[in-house]
């Protein structure tokens, strides 16, 4: 029997650039269901979401495609909500579209939260690596980026969501072309875009929705 599997995106749902591409990857047969923490806001009300003085910020995608900058408290609140909600519903699993860091949520249903995901995979992928390449969509939140336990890291910045994202990937690729490896770390960036990370700096590259595929597979399978 397939999987109930409700995917929740920071952004706007249905998240086409992301969620089919993270399904294709997985074995697992899946019914799946999309929610966002901007779904059914207006223009103001995701304007009024956007990043207060001081405050982490956070990465996503309007429904039609416009990159979205979001202030991180207003966000880990509504995804708290949407959640609960969803962890009442009978889902076999819940799967966060985002590798930001959130405050815990306290769920009953299996859940893929791609932060804590992708960092213990890079953990133990890198294992012996002095310096590791992190790849983060907004140049604001280098100095947010919260590290990985144990690692050295050197973050540069290349947004998925931008009007040449090809140029910015491969700059970031060449400022990270002295570590030992890199992650892109945001469920945004494609493997399309992997590739022209690893073609500009000659180093392994890990991409975070790939990580969360198979994560879905050892839960869900």
């Amino acid at each position: 029997m397939p999987q109930r599997v409700a995917f929740v995106t920071i952004g706007q749902s249905p998240r086409g650039d992301v969620t089919p591409d993270i399904i294709a990857q997985t074995r697992t047969p899946l019914t799946v269901i999309e929610r966002g923490a901007l779904d059914g806001l207006d223009a103001a009300a995701i304007a009024d979401l956007a990043p207060r003085a001081g405050e982490p910020r956070l990465v996503s995608r309007l429904r039609d495609g416009r990159e979205v900058l979001l202030g991180k408290p207003a966000i880990d609140r509504r995804l708290h909500t949407i959640l609960a909600d969803l962890d009442a519903d009978g889902f076999d699993l819940l799967v966060l579209l985002c590798t930001g860091q959130f405050t815990r949520f306290r769920l009953r249903t299996p859940f893929i939260e791609p932060q804590h995901t992708v960092d213990h995979f890079v953990q133990g992928l890198a294992y012996g690596a002095e310096r590791i390449g992190i790849l983060l969509p907004n140049a604001a939140q280098i100095g947010e980026f919260h590290g990985i336990p144990g690692i050295a890291t050197k973050p540069a910045s290349a947004s998925p969501y931008g009007p040449d994202p090809e140029a910015a990937l491969r700059n970031a690729g060449a400022v990270l072309a002295d570590t030992d490896l890199i992650v892109m770390h945001c469920i945004g960036y494609t493997e399309a875009m992997r590739q022209v990370v690893k073609r500009a700096s000659g180093r392994p590259v890990l991409v975070s929705r790939r990580l969360v595929a198979h994560a879905i597979d050892l839960l869900a399978a």
